[in-house]
């Protein structure tokens, strides 16, 4: 397909995070092929308020991907291994999926240079987060550098653009972003381990980090949780 400057792909998980993302990216005036992949993980719940963003947003087209990373496991996300709740530490969590924002940053590359794209917007960030390495600036930049040369586009002169708005934020910062994007926060979707009756668990690192987003910001958090983080 020829290149357009008019569409994104934009990851969209489904969370908070995700979701300020694409929503700067409408902001700056792209078209939303919004992408969101079943990686077969615990809280596939996400994935209805990935659905719910995509539509929110108005994306141009949402397509959520199968690809069952179950089938390596190596995280608790992704395999039988509890999901700590014993508040954000220091090292690398066992909720860390090996390699997961290279593999869907690399979908996201693969679907935009076949639309014609050269902008993907991914919304991870450095400051207020479990301490993945895949959510680093120099990772960013690495993977914007990779594009270039795994790429038919990349080889004839093309760059790809890989946006991280939300890098150098706070979750108060994101959830302040939110507000003023005029976003429902409530539509997202942050807990690695919820219950059968719908609600965040309170207690794993992403409710945790959630929760302490809006409080910092000094708004309401709309999130209903099992359990005060």
């Amino acid at each position: 397909m020829t290149r357009t400057d008019k569409y994104a792909v934009v990851l969209v998980s489904g969370g908070l995070d995700s979701m300020v993302s694409a929503a700067r990216a409408k902001e700056a005036g792209y078209g939303l092929l919004a992408l969101s992949i079943d990686y077969n993980q615990r809280h596939r719940v996400e994935l209805d308020a990935a659905r719910r963003i995509a539509a929110m947003l108005g994306a141009e087209r949402h397509i959520i991907l199968p690809l069952d990373l179950r089938s390596f496991g190596g995280s608790a996300l992704t395999a039988d291994i509890d999901v700590p709740k014993a508040g954000v530490g220091d090292d690398i969590p066992v909720t860390y999926v090996p390699a997961r924002n290279t593999i869907f940053l690399s979908l996201a590359l693969g679907w935009a240079e076949a639309a014609g794209a050269r902008d993907l917007f991914i919304g991870v960030n450095a400051l207020d987060y479990s301490g993945y390495p895949d959510c680093r600036p120099d990772f960013i930049a690495g993977f914007e550098h990779l594009a270039e040369l795994a790429t038919k586009a990349g080889a004839e002169g093309e760059a790809f653009r890989i946006h991280a708005p939300l890098q150098d934020m706070t979750k108060a910062d994101i959830a302040r972003e939110a507000d003023r994007l005029g976003l429902d926060a409530g539509l997202s979707w942050s807990c690695y381990d919820p219950g059968p009756d719908g609600l965040h668990c309170g207690l794993c690192d992403s409710c945790r980090l959630r929760s302490k987003g809006f409080a910092e910001a000094g708004l309401p958090d709309p999130t209903r949780y099992a359990a005060a983080p």
